[in-house]
């Protein structure tokens, strides 16, 4: 099994591929992960990275202390070292993934039985659609034909619109799928979420649990 390699140096670093990107010398930590993906990061951001390769990519180490990352379409990623601060690697091993509690595990279940809930038209494409950083709740198709990625939550919060839309990045990068567009689906959004996501362009979705489960509620209410 391959290790994740983890190197904080000085560097600059270049993209050139659909779009061309600088980032001037500084220190930053990079991963090379044991999946063969590259990505760049800086000391804020929370867990984004300031550029990344995705797989399949290769990695070649020059003589001249510079890094280049190709993937299958050519694009490239040029990390210049100007001096290496640590590297290591190490053996995670296999992982088991996220397990979700029931409630969400049960949401997504039902609403993959019923995924007219978001809409006339809609088709399930399949549930845990599996991407290079995690598999998205459901992928499905709306009544034009475009393709959906569906992010999941018990209570919708801030870093549930972060997951979703690094699922969207590699989503529409394939040329079958893209475009992908995003539907933030729970029982409550937060409404810091719901501003997020709508900046987005990703929508929300209230989910009612009981009505996806077929249950009438038989409370008295008071409008």
């Amino acid at each position: 099994m391959r290790a994740m390699r983890l190197v904080i140096a000085r560097c600059s670093v270049d993209y050139a591929g659909r779009l061309t990107a600088h980032l001037p010398s500084a220190p930053r930590l990079i991963l090379v992960k044991a999946d063969g993906s590259v990505s760049v990061h800086a000391d804020d951001r929370a867990y984004k990275p300031l550029n990344w390769m995705s797989p399949p990519c290769t990695l070649k180490e020059g003589d001249d202390a510079v890094w280049t990352v190709v993937n299958k379409a050519g694009e490239k990623l040029i990390i210049t070292m100007e001096e290496i601060l640590h590297d290591s690697s190490h053996e995670l091993g296999v992982d088991p993934g996220l397990i979700k509690d029931g409630v969400e595990a049960h949401l997504q279940e039902l609403l993959a039985d019923r995924i007219e809930t978001l809409g006339e038209g809609y088709a399930l494409i399949r549930r845990e659609y599996p991407t290079a950083i995690g598999p998205v709740d459901i992928l499905c198709r709306d009544a034009d034909g475009g393709t959906v990625a569906v992010e999941i939550k018990r209570r919708g919060e801030i870093d549930g619109v972060e997951q979703l839309t690094r699922y969207l990045e590699l989503l529409n990068r394939d040329p079958h799928l893209a475009p992908v567009r995003g539907v933030f689906a729970a029982q409550e959004i937060k409404p810091q979420a719901r501003v997020l996501a709508t900046d987005r362009g990703i929508g929300c979705t209230v989910l009612d649990y009981d009505a996806l489960r077929g249950i009438e509620d038989d409370k008295l209410r008071l409008f």
